[in-house]
């Protein structure tokens, strides 16, 4: 089974739903079974390539830090359902996320996709830092199995990133205007940070199909 997730690193909903995935798959016994395709989806495209200082992105996005605190306390609840920590108090930066999603690309070739999606997840909610500074990037590379200076030279290199951003306007092409969003068999949708629960009937519905393709 094929599941595309369209997300982005500085989303804490796709954490949430990340976490909510893989619990999904474990109490529906697919652990081994699915392959999960991460799929490039920026928040901010218009994001300046810097980055920008988190107060002055908090009063753009929600109209100043109040607001922001009271929307993050509910996300703060939420991830501790999950096994989430957010430390939002840590992020000082708001980062371009094109660099991530092409260190996530590059990681795919190897089969290291999933673990450089946990892991910049981890580092930007948990410990603040700025996952669009290359010295951040090439460290998260190293710490999930490859190679800092090859990823240093790639990153300068700007490769990929016309694809990402064709990734991103696809997702738009397909009406997905906010992450996760999970893409079961290419088929079926399930939208947002949905419970565990939500994705059991339509792997069941998967399923189903594919006994019915291979006949009796």
């Amino acid at each position: 089974m094929i599941i595309d997730v369209f997300s982005d690193p500085i989303c804490p909903w796709c954490f949430i739903g990340k976490r909510r995935m893989e619990k999904a798959i474990e109490l529906n016994g697919l652990i081994g079974k699915v392959t999960v395709r991460w799929r490039a989806f920026q928040l901010n495209p218009g994001m300046p390539p810097g980055g920008m200082g988190r107060a002055e992105y908090l009063a753009l996005k929600f109209g100043g830090g109040e607001r922001a605190a009271q929307i993050y306390d509910s996300i703060r609840d939420t991830g501790d359902t999950v096994g989430i920590p957010f430390k939002f108090e840590l992020i000082k930066r708001t980062p371009n996320t094109i660099k991530a999603h092409r260190l996530i690309r590059y990681a795919a070739r190897s089969g290291l996709d999933g673990a450089v999606v946990e892991t910049l997840f981890q580092r930007y909610f948990l410990e603040g830092q700025d996952i669009g500074d290359d010295d951040v990037l090439c460290d998260i590379a190293v710490a999930c199995g490859l190679d800092g200076d090859n990823i240093r030279a790639w990153l300068a290199s700007g490769e990929d990133e016309d694809e990402i951003r064709g990734e991103h306007d696809y997702a738009v092409s397909l009406n997905i205007d906010g992450v996760p969003c999970f893409i079961i068999e290419n088929r079926y949708a399930v939208v947002g940070a949905q419970e565990a629960e939500a994705f059991g009937p339509v792997f069941d519905l998967v399923r189903e199909e594919e006994r019915q393709a291979v006949g009796p």
